[in-house]
């Protein structure tokens, strides 16, 4: 049977009206999981953009307290170490509390300018590495005390060291009457003190120490025991007056 074109195109309207309907559900769907993937996409990239930010926040705070806590760290560290001294390590940066071995003791100073004041007198002979030989070289002005025969080992600028006899009275019973003991002695002489004078300045001797290698006589023992040390105050006094 022949069909014409008329119902050929009756019968095929339905189905491809159905065809189109299928096309379009489709499309929609297809649409509806683009937009669903679009949306989980920024929401995905939000989260991150805001874990991102967060994660910077904290660390810009961890770098703050770091900051901070270094800051109250070395203002700790400050406050708790006193202020230092401009000087170099070691050394001083002042001594106005260190006194002198002797205060007369002066620059240019030597032993060629020091001198024994015999009988602690300023207006005796000054002597200088003396035999002290005869009777001796007087120490007190009494005449009961006097270095015999002596050898100088050390004749410097701060000290004197001789070996030789300490001639002593015991005055007994006074000491006009008294008997003389010659002892064998070690003398240092040190502490010199500064004597002005219009000639020149000197210096004298102000302090004896005695070693007695052999010991002393019963005589010189106990209460008659020789003054050791000696220190000179009447010539220190002396000398003093002469710089005044």
């Amino acid at each position: 049977m022949e069909i014409t074109p008329a119902a050929a195109g009756g019968q095929a309207g339905p189905a491809a009206a159905g065809g189109q309907a299928g096309k379009a559900r489709r499309s929609r769907r297809v649409a509806s999981w683009a937009s669903l993937a679009c949306v989980a996409v920024l929401l995905t990239a939000c989260n991150s953009s805001t874990s991102s930010a967060a994660s910077s926040t904290s660390s810009a705070a961890s770098s703050t307290s770091s900051a901070a806590s270094s800051a109250t760290g070395t203002a700790s560290t400050a406050a708790a170490t006193p202020a230092s001294s401009t000087a170099a390590p070691g050394t001083p940066a002042s001594s106005p509390g260190t006194a002198t071995a002797s205060p007369s003791v002066a620059a240019g100073q030597t032993g060629t300018s020091t001198f024994l004041a015999a009988e602690q007198s300023l207006n005796g002979t000054l002597l200088h590495e003396p035999a002290c030989g005869g009777f001796g070289c007087a120490l007190s002005g009494d005449s009961t005390a006097f270095l015999f025969r002596m050898t100088w080992t050390t004749w410097s600028g701060h000290e004197a060291v001789g070996t030789g006899s300490y001639k002593l009275d015991d005055c007994n019973p006074d000491c006009a009457g008294g008997q003389v003991y010659s002892v064998a002695t070690v003398v240092t002489l040190s502490q010199p003190v500064k004597v002005c004078a219009s000639s020149g300045t000197r210096w004298v001797w102000s302090h004896a120490s005695f070693t007695f290698p052999d010991g002393l006589p019963q005589a010189l023992q106990g209460q008659n025991a020789p003054q050791n040390p000696w220190t000179f105050a009447p010539l220190i006094a002396a000398a003093q007056q002469t710089c005044s």
